[in-house]
């Protein structure tokens, strides 16, 4: 099983299409790196644990390649805790782990 790792260190609406990936500099931007082998195909965030909801992150994300991704403006009144996971495109994903989307200049990376 993969795992999550953050470098720097929410019942929110998630029946929309939660998060969105962009290009724009905003205070709900973090960063995600792939250091598997292998490619992300779906990275997913909940802040009940129950129900999650899928970032945009087009054709995935390769083995070693990062990405600047932005929370969707409806998620501004959630919590700052979020977990998140990333699923493979072996088939396998990354277990669950917390991150405070609260912090500036947040980077996610997940490794092996």
């Amino acid at each position: 099983m993969k795992s999550s790792k953050f470098i720097r260190s929410t019942p929110a609406l998630l029946a929309i299409a939660l998060l969105a990936a962009a290009t724009s500099a905003s205070a709900y931007d973090f960063t995600v790196t792939n250091g598997t082998e292998v490619k992300i195909v779906s990275i997913e965030a909940t802040e009940d644990g129950k129900t999650w909801g899928k970032f945009n992150i087009g054709a995935g994300l390769v083995a070693g390649a990062s990405m600047k991704i932005t929370w969707d403006a409806s998620t501004e009144e959630s919590v700052c805790e979020w977990k998140v996971r990333a699923s493979y495109a072996d088939g396998s994903e990354a277990a669950p782990a917390a991150f405070d989307f609260c912090e500036k200049d947040l980077k996610i990376e997940f490794t092996e």
